[in-house]
């Protein structure tokens, strides 16, 4: 169905698009909540972003730990020999 209101794009958010939006969230929330509901978003994405980067630190530390531990075996099996 939306092929046919916007045929050969699959509902791509342009320069029109954006103002609409923003348009009906003004009318929606209203001028004084807008700003809020803006700083309400930001610190949610600050946050997820934060969440997301220690992942993929976490990831980052467990394979430097697996390094370690690998490089430890081999220097203690050459110490032995």
């Amino acid at each position: 169905m939306f092929e046919l209101l916007m045929p050969g794009t699959l509902m791509a958010v342009g320069p029109t698009s954006m103002i609409v939006i923003a348009v009906v969230a003004l009318i929606i929330f209203g001028p004084k909540k807008l700003p809020q509901f803006g700083r309400a978003m930001g610190s949610t994405l600050k946050e997820f972003k934060n969440a997301t980067k220690g992942l993929a630190s976490d990831d980052d530390d467990d394979d430097d730990d697996d390094k370690n531990k690998k490089q430890k075996k081999i220097e203690s099996q050459d110490a032995q020999s």
